[in-house]
């Protein structure tokens, strides 16, 4: 909630419990007055009371005007937060049909009130629902106008709020690719910090723990850098103070600004989602940027430690897939050919299992002789599909 509307958030309160509790002040006079005279009509026959049975009622219906006042100025306030976010959304064009959509409906309401003599209450509701139809039809028809009328031109005010924002958590911020990923031109649109996670950033950066406060300083340097070479605007939104732990409210914050987090967590990816909130994760990112491995396709792979199992030795691409060779226990520290066998993803990552090539039956160290041309060791980029 902007700072303005909490400053002016208890005058609207006490206003509406003001009017609420006067009108239902004079609803209680008009009831007396009705009483004491009576309404043969409505079967209303006259009737006295005493001046502290008037006094208590007046109170009673005042206090049940306060209440419903409070509760009116509930629901009032929440539509003019949500009716100024949208406003704040709007494209000038928009902003333009809403105002015309107001006289319009004004002026067709003189014209029937002109044809159909209709008393004052049922204009003042039949002018509301007019102007409300006439804004509804004139939105309604903003893409033909966009076509006549472009209001966004590339590089432009307008064209950088068409993208949703961004917003960063703690742990994508620590990672640091999320600055390579920018830097690539993959995250298009405003990215914004909220201030309750640079606060977190600051607190891990301040930690007495040695590793979690090089972890924080690491946070800050990398939205210095973001803000630096990248020239991107990462700014301090502000939000409502709340006990809330900073997951839920990053979420939360994320559903009012209509924009998607950014994020490396798993968890954050899983409670985002279930509340509707658009996730970006960069390890999904990352998984989906490693080369399709099929089985039967030929790499060169160093084995560089044991694996598990029995005979098992372990290497890695450069991308750091994990690739466990069978015979492999035997020959550390060597650049061997082998052929894949299966893939298995994990949530963790992707594992390729293979087997030595027969053919590759000596030992082929990267210090020694040279290797096979067009292969290249350590490299994990794949040579050509095994032929049957």
């Amino acid at each position: 909630m902007p700072k303005k509307s909490r400053k002016l958030r208890p005058l609207f309160t006490v206003g509406c419990l003001a009017l609420g509790a006067w009108g239902g002040y004079v609803v209680a006079c008009k009831y007396f007055a009705i009483v004491a005279k009576g309404m043969p009509e409505l079967w209303i026959q006259p009737a006295r009371y005493s001046e502290a049975d008037k006094l208590w009622l007046k109170v009673a219906f005042a206090i049940i005007g306060a209440l419903m006042g409070f509760v009116i100025e509930r629901l009032a306030f929440q539509q003019i937060n949500a009716s100024r976010a949208k406003w704040a959304k709007m494209t000038p064009l928009e902003r333009a049909f809403v105002f015309a959509g107001i006289p319009l409906g004004l002026l067709l309401t003189v014209l029937i009130r002109n044809i159909v003599s209709t008393p004052d209450w049922l204009t003042v509701a039949l002018a509301i629902v007019i102007c409300y139809l006439s804004v509804v039809a004139l939105e309604s028809v903003k893409e033909q106008a966009n076509f006549y009328f472009p209001s966004r031109t590339p590089g432009s005010a307008a064209a950088v709020h068409h993208y949703r924002p961004k917003l960063l958590d703690t742990n994508v911020i620590i990672d640091g690719r999320i600055a390579d990923i920018c830097r690539a031109g993959f995250v298009e649109g405003t990215i914004y910090v909220p201030k309750f996670i640079l606060d977190e950033l600051q607190q891990i950066a301040d930690s007495s723990d040695s590793l979690k406060r090089a972890r924080g300083r690491r946070g800050l340097e990398i939205l210095n850098q973001m803000q630096k070479e990248m020239d991107l605007q990462v700014p301090d939104m502000p939000e409502e103070e709340s006990n809330e732990d900073v997951d839920a409210r990053l979420v939360r914050l994320a559903r009012q600004v209509d924009g998607a987090i950014i994020t490396n967590d798993y968890n954050l990816n899983k409670v985002a989602g279930l509340q509707g909130v658009d996730v970006l994760n960069v390890n999904e990112l990352a998984n989906a940027l490693k080369p399709v491995v099929l089985p039967g396709e030929e790499m060169r792979v160093t084995i560089i430690k044991e694996g598990k199992e029995k005979e098992q030795g372990i290497g890695y691409l450069d991308d750091g897939t994990m690739i466990v060779v069978e015979g492999g226990r035997r020959r550390l520290d060597e650049t061997l050919t082998v052929n894949v066998t299966s893939v298995l993803q994990t949530v963790q990552g992707k594992m390729i299992f293979a087997k030595i090539k027969e053919e590759d039956g000596g030992s082929s160290r990267t210090s020694g002789g040279s290797v096979d041309e067009g292969i290249r060791p350590y490299s994990g980029g794949r040579i050509r599909r095994k032929t049957r």
